[in-house]
């Protein structure tokens, strides 16, 4: 859709799952898959309350713990984060359990840059696209900032924050006493209720899920390194910069990077119309997956290449070693100087999967765009 004006050199690889050297995002893509999630059916009424004492929240299953946000590799989270979702025909709702010895929060006013304090964060993007997804941000006084990216910020993405999650429930329970320094608090908890009309406004069809859909999705906790001054919590400085540390990112799903707005990594969301604690459903893989992580790889290459030669590849063998791939599936990728396109065949279909130089991945019969006439 970006390359109508252009001449173009049309580039055929033949790519599969490489057995000899990779990127290393691309190992850590296909050896090491986004985490995934079965979200159940919820019963009955639920209070946002922060506690998540009802049956049904007893009854859904546990999330992975939190890792650092560039994987296993780095240390472990100094505290222990974990987070189960349940839904119903109005809402997506979400339970984060933080075990926290020094409970601290100064930010109370709404739409305020919540991350300078500790809190807990929410990502969704419901079609997958890497365009268009939300955030939500909340710290352990209950203030919100809540906003829609219109792509990820390396790629121009524009923050609106001025969206608002209408309709959306939230509360905080504190297992300790906030901003005390004399005692050793236990845990928070942030309870979340996201109208599922307001995120679907960006999902498929603009439809609310059903069972077996799946959206990504992920989490983020961020923590600062505290010290007392004058019996106050503050932020530890660093003295070798003057500044505070920099903060802890912990997340559900491996990132990689410290970036979150990389939602190619994000975790599955998937739902399910069975009743939590009823049964277990078996997560469905994407069908496509594989074939979307190869063409993310040549997508990583470019912008590789693109840092060394202040241009984008034009000929695939500029960015494909030779005997690098065993054949199996035929990609395509259209490319000029400044811009690109690669695209795939999605399964045994008449569909193409297409993923241009913003990042954004979408399946169509056709790249060419299409103009919606009035009726």
């Amino acid at each position: 859709m970006y390359f109508r004006y252009f001449s173009f050199s049309l580039l055929v690889v033949i790519v599969a799952m490489a057995t000899a050297e990779k990127s290393v995002a691309q190992a850590m893509l296909l050896k090491n898959p986004p985490l995934h999630y079965i979200c159940y059916r919820a019963t009955g009424p639920i209070i946002v309350d922060g506690k998540a004492d009802e049956k049904c929240w007893k009854n859904a299953p546990w999330s992975e713990e939190f890792i650092d946000i560039e994987g296993p590799a780095m240390p472990a989270p100094l505290h222990s984060t974990r987070i189960k979702m349940l839904w119903d025909t109005s809402y997506l709702y979400i339970f984060a359990l933080m075990e926290e010895p020094h409970l601290w929060a100064t930010l109370t006013e709404r739409e305020s840059v919540i991350f300078y304090d500790n809190d807990f964060e929410v990502f969704i993007d419901p079609d997958g696209d890497t365009h268009n997804y939300y955030e939500l941000e909340i710290n352990a006084f209950g203030t919100e900032w809540d906003l829609m990216l219109t792509k990820p910020y390396r790629f121009g993405g524009l923050p609106i924050t001025a969206w608002n999650i209408n309709g959306l429930k939230s509360g905080v329970h504190l297992n300790g006493t906030i901003n005390q320094p004399s005692d050793t608090d236990t845990s928070w908890s942030v309870e979340l209720a996201i109208p599922l009309s307001i995120i679907a406004e960006t999902a498929d069809s603009l439809a609310i899920p059903v069972d077996g859909k799946q959206w990504r999705i992920n989490f983020s906790r961020v923590h600062w390194k505290l010290e007392v001054k004058d019996g106050k919590y503050v932020k530890a400085i660093n003295p070798a910069t003057g500044k505070p540390f920099p903060e802890y990112n912990w997340v559900w799903s491996p990132q990689w990077a410290i970036n979150m707005h990389k939602p190619e990594y994000w975790g599955y969301l998937q739902f399910s119309e069975s009743i939590a604690g009823t049964e277990t459903i078996t997560y469905k893989p994407e069908p496509d997956f594989e074939i979307k992580a190869l063409m993310r790889e040549l997508f990583n290459r470019q912008y590789q290449y693109s840092r060394e030669n202040n241009r984008f590849a034009k000929n695939i063998n500029q960015l494909v070693k030779p005997g690098e791939f065993q054949a199996m599936e035929a990609i395509l990728m259209e490319a000029t100087e400044t811009s690109f396109v690669i695209s795939a065949s999605a399964g045994c279909t008449r569909y193409r999967w297409y993923l241009s130089h913003d990042s954004r991945i979408w399946k169509s019969e056709s790249n060419m765009p299409v103009e919606i006439l009035p009726r």
